[in-house]
């Protein structure tokens, strides 16, 4: 991954989903992500909140918490985030 500031939010979701995460209504999330300046704000509200717009994320079977984990790492994601996320990734819905 290169530096904070040369990340895209489109690097983000393509790396999410080469680790197995699935993105329910994806380009409704590509659409607002590329609208905000502050990308990584804008893509924990729709993780949290994005079901009520058709917005899921989910876990394929050969997705590994580590890598997601990583991803959001190196995506510059403050740790708690990144927890925030695994969290709502592995819940059973």
């Amino acid at each position: 991954m290169g530096s904070y500031c040369n990340e895209s939010y489109a690097e983000f979701l393509d790396s999410l989903k080469a680790a197995g995460v699935v993105i329910r209504n994806e380009s409704e999330v590509r659409e607002r992500l590329a609208e905000s300046q502050r990308w990584r704000s804008a893509f924990m509200t729709l993780a949290a909140n994005g079901r009520t717009i058709g917005i899921e994320f989910s876990v394929d079977n050969n997705s590994a918490p580590t890598a997601v984990q990583r991803i959001m790492a190196a995506h510059a994601f403050p740790a708690e985030k990144e927890a925030a996320f695994l969290a709502q990734l592995t819940a059973d819905r």
